[in-house]
């Protein structure tokens, strides 16, 4: 008798169908298509616990293009919203760098700060929803616990006693007192409810004043968010969500094959410095309730020329042990290398995606489990696809067979399978990709 599989809701399916025939990882409906990468998750999971306790973690996820690394990714960003963390994630670009002088450092910090998200807000955006939230939260705080009424007299001194000690315990971190200040400022513009203030202070934390001088006038502090300090201020946002009511904060930065295109190796060296300087903070105690997720393709991390590697201190300490070796692997490790999903683990996948797909176009579902091992058997059959082969071709050409199939009713299954012409795109596909180790692409 076959499983009895949960329906998926048609919205959610036709987005994750088109996301992944796209060669992109969907935001929404990951559970549904989530097989494989126990391992990866269990430990990362563990830092989460680690993080909300007061700690800190810092991790690479390292795969080829295709492997998984943005699903895992996704899959724990879904996860710890869930378990009440604030998460900022963002990918790098020529334009955005870790450290770089044009305010190309600051143009990551600004697009982290854009995707900040909750539970609530997962779309990203989040950062007003957060202040807001504090501040009301206090307020019913006091409201309940001190038994004060909102309109008694009383109430805005008791609030406002709270929020100082939230105020307070961030003024003994580097730009505490001015981040604190702001806040402050903050604060009162909510309860004034003088919205232009409240846009002024969200414009500096957002790191949008180019001028010290404008910051100046606008809202009377001499200092603004720059290339250099931007790191310095998501660790004290890190303690303020925690004192806020979060659980903590995760930074997720994707395609740090960028830093290893930077052509000017002076620069490159200032990156990993700054990698350097994160990674020490979050082993050495001097970053609490943070958690970091870096993600690489094997030629970004591991190359010893221009990748992290590059860098010796860096290298030093992420180079796996001895004892490490594919199929043991310590995913406690600095570096999470992400091995191949199994031909078993992408059957399964298959099979969920022929469910959704006829769930989502209305026809009964022809393909069998029969055709179903055939395709991945052709797809693992090819000459070093167990290495090479990536889970984002096997699901866009198992995709566009589901396609086929529903657009041509007369289709025989069996008989597009075994065509010269899937065989021969099949084969196509690996000696086009014959690893130069140097071809990156992103699909």
């Amino acid at each position: 008798m076959p499983e009895v599989r949960k329906r998926v809701p048609k919205r959610i399916a036709q987005t994750i169908l088109n996301s992944l025939k796209g060669g992109v990882v969907p935001r929404i409906g990951l559970p549904y298509i989530a097989v494989g990468r126990k391992d990866e998750i269990a430990a990362l999971l563990h830092d989460v616990d680690i993080i909300s306790e007061g700690g800190a973690s810092f991790r690479f996820i390292m795969g080829r293009y295709g492997s998984g690394k943005s699903f895992l990714l996704q899959t724990i960003r879904n996860y710890v919203m869930d378990k009440g963390f604030i998460v900022v994630d963002g990918d790098l670009s020529p334009e955005r760098r870790l450290h770089g002088g044009n305010g190309k450092g600051l143009a990551t910090y600004r697009e982290l700060i854009q995707n900040l998200s909750t539970k609530t807000r997962p779309e990203g955006g989040a950062l007003n929803l957060v202040l807001d939230r504090w501040i009301s939260s206090v307020q019913a705080k006091v409201a309940s616990e001190q038994g004060i009424d909102p309109s008694a007299p009383n109430f805005a001194t008791a609030v406002d006693k709270e929020i100082y000690k939230v105020i307070a315990s961030l003024n003994e971190l580097v730009h505490g007192f001015d981040f604190a200040k702001l806040l402050e400022m903050y604060y009162r513009a909510y309860v004034d409810d003088d919205q232009e203030t409240k846009a002024k202070v969200t414009k500096w934390f957002r790191g949008e004043y180019d001028r010290k001088t404008d910051a100046k006038k606008e809202l009377g502090v001499n200092i603004i968010i720059s290339d250099d300090d931007w790191y310095e201020y998501l660790k004290l946002f890190a303690a303020f969500f925690r004192q806020a009511g979060y659980q903590g904060m995760m930074i997720m930065i994707d395609e740090l094959v960028n830093i290893s295109k930077i052509p000017n190796s002076i620069s490159r060296q200032y990156n990993y410095e700054k990698i350097l300087t994160m990674y020490n903070d979050t082993l050495q105690g001097k970053a609490k309730y943070l958690g970091i997720i870096m993600c690489g393709t094997p030629q970004a991390i591991e190359d010893r020329r221009r990748g992290v590697y590059s860098y010796e201190a860096l290298r030093s300490r992420l180079t796996a042990g001895k004892f490490s070796r594919d199929g043991a692997r310590d995913m406690y490790a600095p570096v999470i290398k992400l091995e191949p999903l199994t031909a078993e683990e992408m059957l399964v996948l298959t099979e969920k995606l022929a469910d959704m797909h006829a769930n989502l176009y209305g026809y009964q579902r022809t393909i069998s489990e029969e055709d179903l091992a055939t395709f991945i058997k052709i797809e693992y059959g090819r000459i070093g696809a167990s290495a090479n082969i990536t889970p984002r071709e096997v699901i866009r050409d198992f995709i566009e067979l589901l396609d086929i199939l529903w657009q041509n009713p007369g289709t025989d299954v069996k008989t597009l399978l075994n065509s010269d012409q899937f065989n021969y795109n099949q084969s196509a596909a690996v000696s086009d990709k014959k690893d130069d180790g140097f071809a990156e692409f992103t699909i």
